[in-house]
């Protein structure tokens, strides 16, 4: 696969390059297998002031970023960095609502991400009919700009893009990669405050403790959002179709000795 590359269009590239250029994302641009770089809107406008903003045709508090700067500093990354597959989106709480899945897509479908982010009372609609693609939100809130959203939607297409982690088991283990959460992880020591690691997970037995997961996996989504437990997509073997009959009698029990303490 290609180098993938995403350019942030915002007002505060310090922030981001801060946030995108360390750990594991800051070791695999190093080594060519992404490139996410962040830039000022502000030096893309044509007064001495360098303002992108002003106040909103039809009155009300507040101001609207302009679509010309906006446009220009779009522009010049589309010219500096041509790529065959390029997606512009806008990181808004009007967007459809990110998930694992459309991270997949986005990796999938295209080699270049251009992430544009908003501030004030929002962007002169003007540029998003334009230049804009699609609009993307975290969820059913508001924040105060773009660049939380636009680095969350880049850290989580770049982390899967081949090279970036050593495994695509590092992250297809995950929570929200096949419709299920991940199961609960320990570490060293084996008693913590009177808590004991599970004793599966010390016996050695590499098929029980697979299991021991998947099961685990299967119980902290019904118990935790089971309104993203997808049954039917698990439900693919007779050995599952066991396994979820386990987890759903273990949940069962585990919420009635809750019951009995209350």
């Amino acid at each position: 696969m290609a180098r993938y590359e995403i350019d942030i269009m915002t007002l505060f590239p310090e922030t981001v390059g801060d946030m995108m250029n360390e750990s594991i994302l800051g070791r695999a641009q190093e080594r060519g297998f992404i490139r996410v770089d962040a830039h000022q809107i502000r030096d893309f406008t044509t007064n001495k002031q360098k303002q992108v903003d002003d106040y909103p045709y039809g009155g009300g508090r507040g101001a609207v970023m302009q679509a010309d700067p906006l446009f220009r500093c779009w522009q010049h990354i589309q010219e500096t960095y041509p790529a065959p597959r390029t997606r512009t989106i806008f990181l808004s709480p009007c967007g459809a609502v990110f998930n694992q899945e459309k991270a997949r897509q986005l990796l999938r479908d295209y080699d270049h991400l251009i992430l544009v982010c908003g501030h004030y009372e929002g962007v002169d609609q003007r540029f998003l009919d334009e230049c804009v693609d699609e609009e993307i939100s975290l969820g059913d809130f508001v924040l105060t700009g773009g660049e939380i959203p636009a680095m969350a939607v880049a850290d989580a297409v770049c982390r899967m893009v081949p090279g970036v982690l050593p495994d695509p088991e590092c992250f297809e283990e995950e929570s929200h990669w096949n419709g299920l959460l991940e199961y609960p992880q320990y570490s060293r020591p084996a008693s913590w405050h009177g808590r004991e690691v599970p004793a599966v997970l010390l016996s050695g037995d590499h098929e029980k403790v697979r299991r021991w997961r998947r099961k685990q996996s299967v119980i902290r989504t019904l118990r935790l959002r089971p309104d993203i437990f997808r049954e039917a997509d698990f439900l693919t073997t007779k050995q599952d179709r066991a396994l979820l009959a386990e987890a759903k009698a273990e949940l069962a029990a585990d919420r009635e000795a809750a019951d009995r303490d209350s």
